[in-house]
């Protein structure tokens, strides 16, 4: 659930307003199957205890309690229930559930790095990744039983609700993630052995060789190592494409660094020195890329780089505490069309093809306009790209920020409000 930062009492109730002000506002749109639901929320309050099984009847019903509650942090069900208020599991009587992916920035690989505009901007390539590749391409997934959501946090989430999914089980959502994660993927499927027939003037492959061999008396020559076609289904031609992705990489770092990222990968230093001379210095990167065959290896194909291979090709779209997202089948999920109490986001609903130009800074800000303003001081430096210049301050300064910006920093504890004057 959501990390909140502690306030004092004035500073509570001062974005509770706000928060109040935007609920008041809005019409947040109630989710599917609403009577179905369970829903939940955190107050702004000293007091951080979660206020959960709500039942909602009506959209009408829906509003009145945003508008209620104005809550620091809203909650609904990614399961359906024939009784949602009822306080445990069984008693609920599970129904189905949407299969829930939760892209969190902060557990992608390479992001520990970045600052937070960095981190977004990171996690919005994976979820593109995620969803053309993995979820529309190899699961088949029908882009209108799909909904996208910013988070208002550090991420995104994908909502499927495609009925072939609902029922699902949780070890049955755990091999989805496994799939998307790479979780046993044998990078030798992407290299299929063949040799040339040369008198049948055919192709003859490994699988053919094991029945019984190339036509008696055939001229056969040695084995080609060829890589699947990049656009290969599956893991095999995610394999090709993300190989060919490294050995640009390596040819513009140049053999030392690949070298290195080898042996970090597990090949031994000797083996790497010797790869990384053959695929960057002597050319044997771009022949592979050109011919779609590992024969620039003169003795036995070099397993542990295609094994490193996958690692690079794997989308780190679920960290070790985010997996269990997909696979619970009992999950509350943020509320889209809600506020993030985190930052007084707003937790953006998404089509596929707003995803590419979205914006948080611009476009999930709190809609409130830069004539309402309030004073604060920065109690950290920061540094964030808002539109009309960006948002910048040093620890002790004071500036008159829109209101939307000085949610932001406070809700995050890196400013305090000013003082009124006495």
């Amino acid at each position: 659930m959501a990390k909140t930062v502690p306030l004092d009492a004035p500073t509570l109730g001062w974005a509770r307003g706000v928060f109040a002000r935007y609920y008041r506002s809005t019409d947040v749109p109630p989710p599917s199957r609403l009577t179905r639901r369970e829903f939940a929320a955190f107050p702004f309050a000293t007091e951080t205890m979660m206020r959960r099984h709500a039942t909602l009847r009506t959209p009408e019903e829906f509003h009145a309690y945003l508008t209620r509650e104005a809550p620091r942090h809203v909650y609904y069900s990614s399961a359906y229930y024939r009784h949602p208020a009822e306080p445990t599991m069984a008693g609920k009587e599970w129904l189905g559930a949407d299969l829930i992916f939760d892209l969190d920035s902060d557990h992608l690989r390479g992001a520990e790095n970045l600052d937070y505009a960095g981190q977004l901007a990171l996690v919005k390539r994976r979820l593109i990744d995620l969803v053309d590749d993995f979820l529309f391409g190899d699961f088949g997934i029908d882009p209108a039983a799909t909904a996208f959501v910013f988070s208002g946090g550090r991420g995104y989430h994908v909502h499927v609700t495609d009925e072939r999914f609902l029922s699902l089980s949780s070890p049955e959502r755990r091999e989805l993630v496994d799939y998307v994660l790479g979780t046993g993927v044998d990078p030798m499927r992407a290299v299929e052995g063949r040799r040339e027939d040369v008198r049948a003037g055919r192709t003859v492959d490994t699988a053919e060789e094991e029945i019984g061999g190339p036509m008696l008396g055939a001229s056969v020559a040695p084995k080609t190592r060829r890589l699947a076609p990049p656009d290969a289904p599956g893991w095999r031609g995610r394999t090709t494409r993300a190989l060919f992705a490294v050995l640009e990489r390596w040819e513009g770092a140049g053999a030392e660094t690949a070298a290195r990222e080898m042996v970090a990968a597990g090949v031994p230093a000797a083996k790497a020195r010797r790869y990384a001379r053959l695929l960057v210095t002597e050319g044997g990167g771009a022949k592979i890329r050109a011919s779609l065959t590992l024969d620039v290896f003169r003795k036995d194909l070099p397993t542990e780089i295609l094994e490193a291979v996958v690692n690079q090709a794997k989308i780190e779209v679920q960290g070790e505490t985010d997996a269990p997202v997909t696979t619970d089948i009992h999950r509350l999920i943020r509320l889209p069309g809600s506020l993030h109490g985190g930052t007084g986001f707003r937790v953006r609903p998404l089509t596929r093809e707003a995803i590419t130009e979205f914006d948080p800074f611009r476009d999930a800000s709190l809609p409130l306009g830069d004539d309402d303003r309030t004073p604060v001081t920065f109690l950290e430096k920061v540094d964030y790209p808002f539109p009309g210049g960006g948002l910048r301050g040093s620890p002790g300064g004071e500036d008159e920020l829109p209101t939307a910006q000085a949610v932001f920093l406070v809700l995050r504890g890196e400013a305090a409000l000013r003082p009124s004057p006495a």
